[in-house]
Order: C-alpha cells, then structure tokens, then sequence
C-alpha cells in the first residue's frame, strides 16, 4: 500500500495543478498522465518494473466508470513529429481496488510527441482518443 500511495503522490507532482487529464465516454472516464521516469522514486519504479532514466517517458492510464476501477484492454502508440511511430506496451498494476496501466516509451530530446490511445472496458465498447505533449529530458 506505500508503494501505492508514494506512487500517486509522484503522479500527482508530474501533472501541472490546474489541468485535469481525462477523456470521457459517457459515465467511463479514462485518466492519463505522461511523464518523464526520472519524477518517480526509485523504489517506485522497481516495484512496478519501471526503468528510470533521463529520456525514459512514463504514460499512466486509469479507467474508472462511475468512480470504481475498471479493468480494461488498453494500447497505443507514440508518434514523433517527423512521424517516427513506435507501439506502446502497456502492463496492468493492481493495488487493492487500484487498476493502472503503465507504459514507457524512450525520447531523444526536447520535443512534442503525438500519443494514440485505444481502451476498452470490460464489456464495453472501444475508445479511442489522441493525445499531444512535449517531453523534456532530465538533465
């Protein structure tokens, strides 16, 4: 349970205060974070098989359907801007009545990356949204 709550506390620090990051689909609401690895604590990190490193992105991505977890098949794919695709892995982790879905993804330097989402619930149909954010690697 500590892991999960330094885990949040650290998604919480890599998310600007005023935005919230959520797309909704009727009472589903999918939450998402994109950041660099080296905001996670190192322990954090290795309890949740993460490798941290100063061009190592982190996307955190958690379905709740009128405020209960969901579990969910979840893909996607980063994009560069000179169209450089690359598939994102995403793994489940469950703490108590938490679902996250974790994926990372390497950068190369400061720059705006395109994400590509798919989610679908248990029992529910696909979604499918588009996300656009820069990156900056830890130096």
């Amino acid at each position: 349970m500590r892991h999960l709550a330094l885990f949040i506390l650290t998604l919480c620090l890599a998310l600007p205060a005023a935005a919230e990051r959520k797309q909704s689909f009727g009472s589903l609401d999918v939450h998402y974070s994109i950041f660099n690895s080296s905001f996670l604590q190192p322990q954090v990190a290795a309890a949740n098989g993460l490798v941290r490193g100063p061009k190592q992105g982190v996307v955190n991505i958690a379905l709740l359907d009128a405020g209960k977890a969901r579990e969910a098949r979840v893909t996607g794919s980063v994009r560069n801007l000179l169209g450089q695709s690359r598939a994102l892995e995403f793994k489940q982790i469950r703490e108590g009545e938490a679902i996250y879905y974790i994926a990372q993804f390497p950068f190369d330097s400061r720059e705006i990356l395109h994400f590509d989402f798919k989610v679908q619930a248990s029992g529910g149909p696909e979604h499918s949204f588009k996300v656009t954010q820069e990156v900056f690697p830890e130096e």
